[in-house]
Order: structure tokens, then C-alpha cells, then sequence
């Protein structure tokens, strides 16, 4: 019997003995948008990979935003909730490990409001394009958890300012941080595939 969620969600499997990951993806995206990514930076990993519930003019998203950058805090901390609960029951119902995430952009975002409000669930995360998803972050504790955050010089939606904040928090809050930032705008380039790439093969 297969996993029941109100999420639209792909599992699948793999050969690998790896941490699974779950993939997040960005404002728009579908629950298969990230799984070439997956197969490219880490062949053969599990993968479970949700769709944002929320609508924002028909596309996807993970939680409501007032405006580019402003979100709606309310509104993270109920869907991260929502989110934990089903990354819990599905890991459970598949008996896989606590997973690494894999966000992009929103997707990215999320995982880190994972990070913050629900340390101990994930087994690290790798976020792409990512902001601090509070104004004020609140207090937690991820004592050695890898962390990649992967940022862009040049991105028009996620000012480095902003990156750097959020990095700042991961560290504060000991997670082990590689923070790596491209001379790149919001989407993704051979380096970040590379740093993904080797950072995952470290990371099992």
C-alpha cells in the first residue's frame, strides 16, 4: 500500500544506500522538476519530492508571499509544519532515513524554514538560490549538520545581503556550512552543479 498524502508526491526508490533526498522545487515547479537534477549530483539516491500546495496565478508554490521577498511568515510556519509531518509519515511509511533536502529557489526557502522550526528532521540540505525565510530567525540548535548554500552575485531575486544573513543563522546555529556564491543570477550554472555534486558524495 502506497504512502497516503494530501501532497502530489513521486517516490522513488533507488539502488543507492545514501541518505535519500528530498527535493523542493521552486515557485512554479511540479514534484518533477528536480528529479534529473537528482539523477545528475546523485545517481541512484532514494528520492521523495512533494508539490507545493499553494497557488500563487496557478503556479506551485510551497507558501504564500505578499510580494517578491516579503512573505507571508504565518503562512511558513503552517505549511513547514504540514510538510515535516508528511517528510515524517513518508520516511516512516518507506523506512528510509532522515533525508537531505534539495530546494531550489521557494523549495530552498522552505528547507531552510525546516532547518529552523523543525531541526533533527532532515539529514542536511542543499539550498540553491536560498533567503533567510524570517525577518527575525528564531532560536535553534543543528549541531553539525551539513549545509550547502549556493548563492548568486548577480541574482535579481535573492540579494546576497539576504543570502549572507541566512548563513550567518545556519552557522550561529551550528550546522556545518559551506556557503559558495557564483558569479551567476537566480539560475543554476556548472558550478553549482559540481559543488552539489561533490558536497552529496560527502554526504551519505
Amino acid at each position: 500500500m502506497d504512502f497516503q498524502s494530501d501532497f502530489q508526491f513521486v517516490f522513488r526508490r533507488g539502488k543507492s544506500p545514501a541518505r535519500p533526498l528530498l527535493l523542493l522545487h521552486g515557485t512554479g515547479g511540479t514534484e518533477h522538476d528536480l528529479l534529473g537534477l537528482a539523477e545528475t549530483v546523485a545517481p541512484g539516491r532514494t528520492v521523495l519530492s512533494p508539490r507545493g500546495k499553494v497557488l500563487e496565478n496557478g503556479m506551485p508554490r510551497f507558501f504564500k508571499r505578499f510580494a517578491e521577498g516579503r512573505f507571508d511568515e504565518e503562512d511558513i510556519r503552517l505549511r513547514t509544519a504540514e510538510l515535516a509531518a508528511f517528510v515524517a509519515g513518508a520516511t516512516a511509511h518507506y523506512g528510509v532515513a532522515a533525508p537531505i533536502a534539495l530546494g531550489f529557489s521557494n523549495g530552498a526557502n522552505i528547507a531552510a524554514a525546516l532547518l529552523t522550526l523543525h531541526p533533527g528532521l532532515l539529514g542536511g540540505a542543499v539550498l540553491l538560490r536560498a533567503m533567510a525565510p524570517f525577518k527575525a530567525m528564531p532560536a535553534f540548535t543543528l549541531p553539525a549538520t551539513p549545509v550547502l548554500l549556493l548563492s548568486g552575485e548577480q541574482d535579481p531575486m535573492i540579494p546576497l545581503l539576504d543570502a549572507k544573513r541566512l548563513a550567518h543563522d545556519l552557522a550561529a546555529a551550528g550546522a556545518k556550512l559551506t556557503h559558495e556564491t557564483f558569479n551567476a543570477g537566480h539560475g543554476l550554472t556548472q558550478s553549482d552543479l559540481a559543488h552539489m555534486t561533490r558536497f552529496l558524495a560527502e554526504t551519505e
